[in-house]
């Protein structure tokens, strides 16, 4: 399975997905357009080792909402990216049994060697 979760009016989505030069041979899943089912999402934590490591905490609604001032436990993070893509930490490439989230140098350059 090749498949990338991606904002489609992120810049730095669209940058990677170029710069990497990838096309047909993976399934792209726009989250604002197509939103993240608990599924989807249990997938990736099983991939992840935990939600925490899926959530963004650049989001504007993570400052907005005051998260930073609060104590989060796993079911949070699960509860909030499900309620709100942009607690997405993007993009999340899943290439075969891996899984690659955000946008790190460290990150793409994994994504480019499992290519």
């Amino acid at each position: 399975m090749k498949k990338v979760y991606y904002l489609s009016t992120c810049n730095t989505c669209k940058r990677i997905i170029k710069e990497l030069g990838i096309g047909d041979e993976f399934e792209y899943q726009d989250i604002k357009t197509e939103k993240i089912t608990d599924e989807q999402l249990d997938q990736m934590k099983e991939l992840a080792g935990n939600y925490e490591a899926l959530f963004s905490r650049v989001a504007r609604k993570y400052k907005e909402q005051g998260l930073k001032n609060k104590i989060l436990l796993e079911d949070d993070y699960k509860v909030l990216i499900l309620q709100e893509y942009t607690f997405l930490k993007r993009p999340v490439f899943i290439i075969n049994d891996q899984i690659f989230v955000g946008n790190s140098k460290k990150v793409v350059e994994g994504i480019r060697m499992n290519l």
